[in-house]
């Protein structure tokens, strides 16, 4: 059992008792924010703006640069989506769960290609560029970045990007050592799935009725 334990968290010795408790609250408060993300829930944005403050701090003091760059962009989205999910597209009804649209699409696939190139910029500025580990991570981070600005604006093909890069994250956040985080996207891969699908009930339920 204890060399079960000393595979997932021996990492940890060499941590400050506040990182990890950080992290551990982070987690707790990312879990929470996907869980209301699924159930179509405001407390999504709020509960995410926790998680993603402590990661900015925690990732930034790692010189984990592209995973900060991520927090940090989920936190400014965060502040957009509550705005958007809580605006009235009339007197009655709030921005509904809805497919992308043609223009949409393009615009992801832009802001894909912009992040690729921007957090490149990044790696090589402060000399990061330097692994596998780069090159995955600045992928993983334009797939976050298309998903969290869908899930901002209430798409739900948010939840295909969110699936897609949280099952490259598990391993990833493992090897980097860091084992708290690799299950919370386990996690979050598994919320995901019943996110999706509970949005597209909804959606169909939508289109049902009207």
């Amino acid at each position: 059992m204890s060399q079960i334990f000393d595979f997932f968290f021996s990492q940890y010795a060499e941590y400050a008792r506040m990182d990890i408790i950080l992290e551990i609250v982070a987690v707790v408060f990312g879990f929470l924010s996907v869980w209301f993300s699924k159930q179509n829930n405001i407390l999504v944005f709020p509960t995410g703006m926790i998680s993603t403050i402590i990661f900015v701090y925690l990732l930034l003091k790692w010189e984990l640069l592209g995973d900060m760059m991520i927090n940090a962009y989920y936190f400014a989205m965060s502040v957009y989506g509550w705005f958007v999910w809580t605006r009235k597209v009339d007197e009655t009804h709030v921005t509904p769960i809805s497919r992308t649209t043609s223009k949409e699409k393009s615009l992801s696939f832009g802001i894909f290609l912009a992040t690729l190139v921007f957090v490149f910029i990044v790696y090589k500025t402060f000399d990061k560029w330097n692994g596998w580990v780069a090159y995955v991570d600045t992928i993983t981070t334009a797939i976050f970045f298309v998903g969290m600005w869908l899930m901002a604006r209430r798409k739900i093909e948010n939840w295909i990007f969110w699936i897609i890069g949280d099952i490259i994250s598990v391993p990833l956040y493992f090897y980097k050592g860091f084992t708290f985080t690799s299950f919370q996207y386990l996690g979050f891969t598994i919320i995901a799935i019943f996110g999706y699908l509970a949005w597209k009930k909804h959606l169909n339920n939508n289109q049902a009725t009207a």
